[in-house]
């Protein structure tokens, strides 16, 4: 597991589901059935909108156009270090509810 949702308040129920794109594995974790948060082996993809995601992508260098949701979400580089986990479980939490 890259990053740790299991203690961020505000989620409700969830599902994960393990598959594999290009050859990579990658967790999918759906509400609903609709996925809000894509863990890839160095990256987690999220849902947000179009100028919250303009906005992270200038700021940070960490922060990219998801490949998953395309313009209607980000890829962060948790590595990068970058961005504050509670930050990052901002983001978890908005992608969630978007979901």
């Amino acid at each position: 597991m890259l990053y740790n949702i299991e203690n961020i308040s505000g989620l409700g129920p969830y599902t994960i589901e393990q598959e594999t794109h290009d050859d990579k594995p990658r967790t999918l974790y759906k509400k609903d059935d609709k996925v809000f948060l894509v863990e890839n082996q160095h990256t987690i993809e999220l849902r947000t909108d179009d100028k919250l995601r303009t906005l992270l992508t200038e700021k940070y260098e960490s922060v990219m156009e998801s490949r998953y949701f395309g313009r209607g979400g980000i890829e962060i580089v948790i590595a990068g270090g970058q961005l504050d986990p509670t930050e990052i479980d901002d983001l978890i939490r908005l992608s969630y509810n978007l979901s």
